[in-house]
């Protein structure tokens, strides 16, 4: 078995590179680039397939080591059932958005160069199977570095526009700036462990002093903490995703992010174990803080893209309120309720990346047919696009965590874990978990409000811009993933019951959970027997599967065959028009000026009248809401003027006199030579 998952892991790899270089080679055949490019993607993400879902059936534990030159870096890779299940979702939303790509790339970017587009494209999704897979923390750093750069050219692909730009060079300080306190902190970890292999430093930990211990979990916070997007690094995520071709958008925003989740969880319950009381009560704040401030920025925006992506942030939040709260219960040694929020944390992972990329994917084809980001521009896209808006609306519903669609299971289930702990605990601790209960249940009720606005703004009522009149409907390779993506949100909703096992078998594989089993409600477990019960499921999802399709393609044929007939809507005696339709301003206002405290936003007023010129008849009246960025304004403003000053003042060294620069070397090495000596 070991020499199989071997092979696959090679033609994996293989695929990926095959497929970057092809892309490259027919650079000057942009269709030619484009069926390559996403033809290997797809073909290198369904071999990912494979190879984790062999790990996750049979419980195997794949490794390879292959030492380099340089002794330090090798090439660690360790493919448990955790690594396996994200290795999972990358590849199954990287082979749906490749099928996706080469429909939508072909129209959209005929300006562009899309065998160089392939080249970063396969190489991204390589890095971050490669991300899920390391095993040693320089090669982590290596493959992470990767993952960072490519996804930096994905994102100002589009370098026509300075938008794309800005975002990009704002996503790589960012990241770097992450990487930064990522690599402190393993160098901390190295400097008493002696070593940057995990096996080593979970072995070793132990010995790691409190104070220090504390440090690293801070550090690895923030690293990994900006890369999920977490409020108050999330700065770059609203601007790099909405800047990136829809499908990296969705692949961005649906997995890529989640690799930050996956260190956490990795670190804090396998490598580093021993996590105090206050940073588990930490990451509950956090995750609070970043899912409420996360919808309310969304219900706030009129881009669609920008809007999923501050969705991202809540839903980051949500799941680090699962990881958090199974820390806390750690600290105190109940197992059984940490596995159940853990439980609760992992499947939400799942489920977002499934439902945000189905957003993101029909957000794309609205783009796609309006060329237009802002939904005030969209309307009446249901009559046009009845598939789409029929997927886009299943994601929706799936995010707005309504059953019987998965977003409300996996939030249940972190309902259940916050609740459990509010009967466990002091009075401090219960404070706590009662702000996350309270975060969590304001946020649903805000984010079922906010996509009520993008998607009744959008598809509904009559267009608002002849971009929307002339809209067309998606090509069958837009709508073919975003169709499986909704039944995968029906399938995980519907049959949560099969799948929770299988998520409690990979919380309980790490060493933490060992002979721990799950407990949902009083005298009720949910736990695997064996595997012949546990693949039941298949025929079950494969019969969901065949009526699926049956069904689309029954109404499809009716809907052609139905005779269209067309009535006047009863008008008030008047002419419908699309300025009496309410607008995604006036939709969001009401609860903007709620929360205008946290939003703090800004009014303009412009009012056009008739020629009487007289202010009682009003022609028309435009209300714009704009929303003040308090995170550049009271952080990373002062924060940038700051090292502006530093900088200028450092300029004064700089006086062209290289024997001065010859004699500044001298001290740095002399400096370091008494730190090595101490």
């Amino acid at each position: 078995m070991g020499l199989l998952l071997q092979k696959e892991f090679f033609i994996l790899a293989g695929i990926f590179v095959l497929g970057s270089i092809g892309s490259l080679l027919f650079r000057r055949n942009n269709n030619m680039a484009n069926w390559w490019a996403n033809s290997c993607a797809a073909l290198g993400s369904l071999f990912g397939i494979l190879l984790s879902g062999n790990v996750l059936l049979y419980n195997n534990i794949y490794t390879l080591q292959l030492p380099l030159t340089f002794s330090l870096l090798p090439v660690n890779v360790k493919i448990d059932m955790l690594s396996a299940f994200f290795i999972l979702i990358i590849s199954v939303v990287s082979l749906l958005s490749s099928i996706y790509a080469i429909g939508y790339m072909r129209q959209f970017y005929k300006e562009y160069n899309l065998g160089l587009f392939g080249f970063f494209y396969n190489f991204f999704i390589l890095s971050m199977i490669l991300v899920a897979s390391a095993n040693n923390a320089l090669y982590f750093l290596f493959v992470w570095e990767i993952m960072s750069l490519t996804s930096y050219f994905l994102v100002i692909f589009e370098h026509k526009h300075k938008e794309s730009i800005k975002a990009g060079f704002l996503y790589f300080i960012m990241t770097h700036i992450a990487t930064g306190g990522i690599l402190l902190a393993f160098l901390i970890l190295y400097s008493f462990l002696g070593s940057f292999d995990f096996d080593v430093i979970r072995e070793n930990v132990s010995s790691l002093p409190s104070f220090w211990i504390s440090i690293v979990s801070l550090l690895m916070l923030a690293g990994f903490g900006t890369k999920a997007g977490i409020i108050p690094l999330h700065i770059w995520l609203p601007k790099a995703h909405p800047a990136a071709p829809s499908q990296v958008s969705a692949i961005m925003s649906g997995v890529m992010i989640k690799t930050g989740i996956l260190m956490l969880i990795r670190l804090f319950f396998d490598v580093i174990p021993i996590t105090p009381l206050w940073f588990g009560l930490l990451i509950i704040i956090v995750g609070a803080i970043s899912s409420l401030l996360g919808v309310l920025y969304a219900i706030s925006e009129h881009d669609i893209k920008k809007l999923l992506a501050y969705h991202s942030v809540e839903n980051i939040g949500i799941i680090l309120l699962g990881v958090g709260s199974s820390l806390v219960f750690l600290s105190f040694d109940l197992k059984s309720l940490a596995l159940l929020a853990l439980v609760a944390a992992l499947f939400h992972t799942m489920n977002h990346a499934i439902f945000k990329s189905l957003l993101f994917l029909g957000a794309g084809s609205v783009v796609l047919a309006t060329r237009t980001r802002n939904i005030e521009e969209y309307g009446g896209l249901i009559k046009i696009m009845p598939q789409t808006a029929l997927f886009f609306l299943v994601g929706a519903i799936s995010i707005s965590a309504l059953p019987p669609f998965n977003g409300f299971v996996s939030e249940w289930l972190t309902f259940q874990a916050l609740f459990l702990g509010v009967m466990q605990f002091d009075i401090f601790t219960k404070g706590v978990f009662i702000f996350g209960i309270a975060s969590l249940a304001l946020t649903g009720g805000l984010a079922a409000a906010c996509f009520v606005k993008a998607f009744g703004i959008t598809f509904l009522a009559k267009p608002r811009s002849q971009k929307s009149e002339n809209a067309k409907e998606s090509s069958l390779l837009l709508r073919l993933p975003m169709a499986v993506l909704s039944l995968a949100c029906l399938a995980l909703g519907v049959f949560s019951i099969f799948v929770i096992p299988y998520l409690e078998s990979l919380a309980g594989s790490l060493s933490i959970f060992a002979g721990i089993s799950l407990v949902l409600v009083e005298g009720i477990t949910f736990h695997t027997q064996n595997n012949s019960s546990s693949l039941a499921i298949i025929p079950v999802l494969i019969a969901l599967l065949l009526t699926f399709v049956f069904s689309f393609i029954f109404f499809n044929w009716i809907s052609r065959r139905q005779k269209e007939k067309i009535y006047s809507t009863w008008d008030c005696g008047g002419n419908l028009t699309p300025r009496m339709e309410i607008t995604a301003t006036s939709f969001s206002r009401s609860i903007v000026m709620i929360f205008s405290g946290i939003l703090k936003p800004t009014k303009q007023i412009n009012r056009e009248y008739d020629d009487s010129n007289i202010k009682y008849f009003t022609k028309s009246s435009t209300v714009s809401l704009r929303m003040n960025d308090l995170y550049n304004k009271y952080l990373y403003c002062p924060i940038s003027n700051f090292v502006y000053k530093i900088a200028n003042f450092l300029r004064r060294i700089q006086c062209g006199i290289v024997n001065f620069y010859l004699l500044y070397i001298l001290i740095t090495i002399v400096i370091l030579l008494i730190l090595v000596t101490r």
